[in-house]
Formats: structure tokens, C-alpha cells, sequence
């Protein structure tokens, strides 16, 4: 039978995108083939990713990565959900916590149900009061789970905040041990096939020439190859999702950091802070037809918890996807694929996320039409998805601002509307197929952003008050006794990941 491998893989750019790309092909296929990564020092990346969900200790499980040295070498945190504040006006805070809410479900009722209806009665607190990650959170609490049954210390979902810079060079070198080469350079040209227009090559600027089968661009906003080269467009988003520039600037890291992100709403848009062992990772994101760049930046820099230590770097974007995440032998991962925002902490999960559907769906040669739409439409469909979700912090709120006004009254995807209408009509909630995030996560954002539903599930009154009371106050009470018991967010980082000096 012919032999129609691939057996050259090219990477264009470097970055997070780059790098867990390498690692994870190198890891899982690296000895058949050849991967050759190629970046430029001259071009800075972006790196102000540094906010993950819990999807990430499933890529660095994979790579085999101890979590310890990993958190260690990118002198990172940990992180137990994102915090709100002023979004649905100023004063109000929640949060959006990984894991679970309450305790157990009875039958087919979740806990929110039995939380709702004496929530309606006014006879119970908060929804975050009844979210384990959320108590432990505000108490500046963290701990891995135990595995112990029966207790909310079971499971601690987990993330991490990280330098992504440092996670890049980690993972270069993690990638360069399996053989994966990087060359130096600035690609200045790109080959393609007369036949089909698939890329044959890209010219470095020494003249250089880099053949492939499989090229993966990584470039970033710029999209060398699958825009600038194969034309592929884009589609924009930035009626739904506005925000277009962010300046981002570190500071002086605080002495306990909080064990999770925090996004504070302002006049055009937020602000991010992203605690890190050596310092606090600070941004301003905001929409330019309502506030200019030195504003953007006064506004930052008069909210930091420390020391500016260095200018505001600006960054400018567009919101939206590429119409084709896969085009002929070329696949996008990371900005060059498309950009919601940091909004969630999706970035660095779309790049593990494209790298898994580029493993499930690796081709051969031949290059298959099918695989080709089977890895955009699931590539769409979670985009799509994911962006239902962030337009839903701007679309509820009652914040006085033009913009915030602006956001309140615009047109939103059928599908967000569907969402919505259920959820406030009867507190239904479903996850759709493999969409990234889960009922919980939307039960947060909508309670939290003042979507309260009319009612709740009928079957919630087959029990009486009093039961629903002890059964919902037991709960919070165990929840503040297991996150009591637990280290503090910076002993535990003490104890087992500090970073060298």
C-alpha cells in the first residue's frame, strides 16, 4: 500500500501557541515525524494570557508535567474561578467558581433549584455562599483535592495563573528534548503549490527555505499563513463583542495572592489582575469609540495594587474567528485562529483545544475534505458557543454608561436569546454537546448579572421548607468548615511550588 504519512510537520511562530503545539506533537508523534517550529526574537508575542481554566491540568497531564515544577518554573498561582465586580453596576460583586454548586442533587433536581426557592422567599444568602470554590476563595484558601469521599475536598477544581512567557520556554525545552528543532528566523515569503494552491514552503529572510506537509500557523493577530498567505477572512464579532484595544502593564506582586483572577468593570470596558509570584498582571481592556488610549491608561495605571514596573503596552484587536480554522495543509492555532478576549480565560485553552481536534483528526497527505470540515465545524461550533457566553456579561447590566448602555440594548445570537428566555422562565439549563462551558458556569454568570428566574422546578415542593432549609444551610455550613481547614492560597505555594528568587 503507498505510504502517505505525514512525516513533516512545520510550525510558524512560537509563543504559548507554538510551544504547547510542539510539545503536545512531539509528545504524542514526534517519532515519525519531524517538527521543525520557526520564530523570530525580533517579534514580540503577545503574552498577556496568563489566566487559564481547569482544562489545562488535562494538557499538562498529558505532556506527563509535575504540576509543582510547572507551577515553580512559570512562578504562578493557583485559581479558583474569577471574580466580578461593578459589572451588573457598580457595588456588585460575584463570582464565577470551577466546580460545582451546593451539594448533592436529589434525583434529577439540582441543589440551585432548592437554593432558588428560598431565594425567592428571601431566606437564604447568596448564590457564591453555596459554591465551594467561592468560600475558599474569599478566604484565601487552597488546597488539591484529597480524594477522601463524601467531602467537598474530594475535588478542588483548579487552575492557574502563570508568566506566559516562562510556560513558553518551559515548554521549548520540554519539546526540544523530543526532538523538535527550532530555527531562528523571519519567514519574508510563502510557496505554494501551483496544483492546489496548498503551501509547499516558507523563505526565511537568509534565503532559507523550510519545506512541509502539515504547516500549523502560530503567528498570532497576523496570520502569516492562513490569512496573509491563503486568504482565508474573517469574521468579525465586534458588533457583539465590542472591546477592540487593551493595555496591559505589570506591577508589584502583592504578599498573599488571591487564589483567583479578578475582572472589574469600567466606564468602556474592564480591567484585569492576574496575581503572580513575582509580580501582578494588570490590563485595561476597553472599546475605542468610547474612551481614548490615554484615558485607557490613566484608568490603569490609577488602579494597580503596586508599583508600576514598566509603561502600558497597547494592544489592538478585532473580535471574531476566521472563517476557516483549517484551510487546505494549514491550521490555525492561538490568535491566528480567531480572538474573543481575556475575558474567560479562553485563549490558552482554544490553543489546547485546537491541538486536541488536530490529534483526533490528524491527516495524511490525501488531506481528506471530510476531516478538513469535521475539525471547522467543531472548532466553529465551540467559538460560537464560548462567544454566546461572553456576550451574556456585557448584555445583562445596569451601568449608566453609553457603552454599557450601548451593550444592554444590542442584538444577540438566537442561540444566547434561547438561553436566556429558558433560564429566566423556569431555571433550565442545558449544555449543548461538547460546549466549553458547563451549566454551573451559566448559572453563575446569570445569576450573577441579575437574571433571576420566574420559577423553579416543580419537583422542588415535594419537599417541605424545612427540609429544603436544613438541607440548604447544612450544605454551607460544610462548605465553611472543609475550606477553614485548608492552608492559605500562599502557605500552600510555600510549601510546594515556591519560585527561586
Amino acid at each position: 500500500m503507498h505510504d502517505s504519512r505525514i512525516r513533516k510537520i512545520v510550525i510558524v511562530g512560537g509563543g504559548t501557541a507554538g510551544w504547547m503545539t510542539a510539545a503536545t506533537l512531539a509528545k504524542l508523534i514526534g517519532r515519525s515525524v519531524a517538527i521543525r517550529l520557526v520564530e523570530s526574537d525580533e517579534i514580540g508575542i503577545v503574552g498577556v494570557g496568563e489566566a487559564t481554566i481547569p482544562q489545562i491540568r488535562l494538557f499538562n497531564a498529558t505532556l506527563g508535567i509535575d504540576e509543582d515544577e510547572f507551577v515553580r518554573e512559570t512562578r504562578g498561582t493557583f485559581k479558583l474561578g474569577i471574580e466580578f465586580v461593578d459589572w451588573t453596576r457598580p457595588g456588585s460583586r460575584y463570582m464565577h467558581a470551577f466546580g460545582v454548586v451546593g451539594g448533592r442533587d436529589l434525583g434529577l433536581v439540582q441543589f440551585y433549584q432548592y437554593w432558588l426557592k428560598l431565594h425567592q422567599l428571601g431566606k437564604v444568602a447568596e448564590l457564591g455562599s453555596y459554591t465551594f470554590n467561592q468560600v475558599a476563595a474569599r478566604l484565601g484558601r487552597f488546597m488539591r483535592g484529597t480524594g477522601q469521599p463524601n467531602s467537598p475536598l474530594t475535588n478542588v477544581y483548579h487552575a492557574f495563573h502563570f508568566d506566559a512567557g516562562l510556560y513558553a520556554r518551559f515548554l521549548r525545552g520540554y519539546a526540544e528534548k523530543l526532538g523538535v528543532v527550532r530555527t531562528e528566523g523571519k519567514i519574508v515569503d510563502t510557496i505554494l503549490r501551483g496544483e492546489d494552491g496548498f503551501i509547499e514552503a516558507v523563505v526565511l529572510d537568509s534565503g532559507e527555505r523550510i519545506e512541509g506537509e502539515l504547516f500549523i500557523d502560530c503567528s498570532g493577530f497576523r496570520g502569516l499563513l492562513i490569512e496573509q498567505a491563503l486568504h482565508t477572512g474573517h469574521e468579525d464579532w465586534s458588533h457583539w463583542l465590542p472591546c477592540n484595544r487593551a493595555m496591559a502593564v505589570p506591577c508589584a506582586s502583592v504578599p498573599d495572592p488571591t487564589p483567583y483572577t479578578r475582572a472589574t468593570a469600567r466606564p468602556a470596558g474592564w480591567q484585569w489582575r492576574i496575581p503572580l509570584q513575582h509580580r501582578t498582571g494588570n490590563g485595561h481592556v476597553y472599546c475605542s469609540d468610547f474612551m481614548g488610549d490615554d484615558e485607557a491608561a490613566a484608568i490603569l495605571l490609577a488602579n494597580l495594587d503596586g508599583e508600576a514596573l514598566a509603561d502600558p503596552r497597547p494592544l489592538r484587536f478585532t473580535t471574531g474567528m476566521r472563517k476557516r480554522f483549517w484551510n487546505r495543509n494549514c491550521v490555525a492555532i492561538g490568535l491566528s485562529s480567531g480572538f474573543m478576549e481575556p475575558l474567560e480565560s479562553t485563549s490558552i485553552h482554544f490553543i489546547q483545544s485546537s491541538i486536541a481536534k488536530l490529534v483526533a483528526l490528524f491527516p495524511d497527505r490525501g488531506f481528506a475534505e471530510q476531516t478538513i470540515d469535521e475539525y471547522n465545524r467543531q472548532t466553529r461550533f465551540e467559538f460560537e458557543r464560548s462567544r454566546d457566553f461572553l456576550i451574556l456579561h456585557y448584555l445583562a447590566n445596569a451601568r449608566d454608561e453609553p457603552f454599557w448602555q450601548r451593550c444592554r440594548e444590542m442584538a444577540i445570537p438566537d442561540t444566547l436569546r434561547h438561553k436566556i428566555d429558558l433560564f429566566r422562565s423556569s431555571a433550565r439549563l442545558f449544555r449543548e454537546h461538547e460546549e466549553l462551558f458547563t451549566e454551573v458556569g451559566w448559572l453563575q454568570v446569570m445569576v450573577g448579572q441579575g437574571i433571576v428566574p420566574e420559577r423553579y422546578h416543580p419537583m422542588v415542593d415535594m419537599l417541605g421548607e424545612a427540609e429544603i432549609v436544613q438541607m440548604v444551610e447544612g450544605t454551607r455550613a460544610v462548605l465553611e468548615r472543609a475550606a477553614a481547614a485548608m492552608p492559605s492560597h500562599a502557605e500552600f505555594i510555600s510549601r510546594h511550588c515556591r519560585a527561586s528568587a
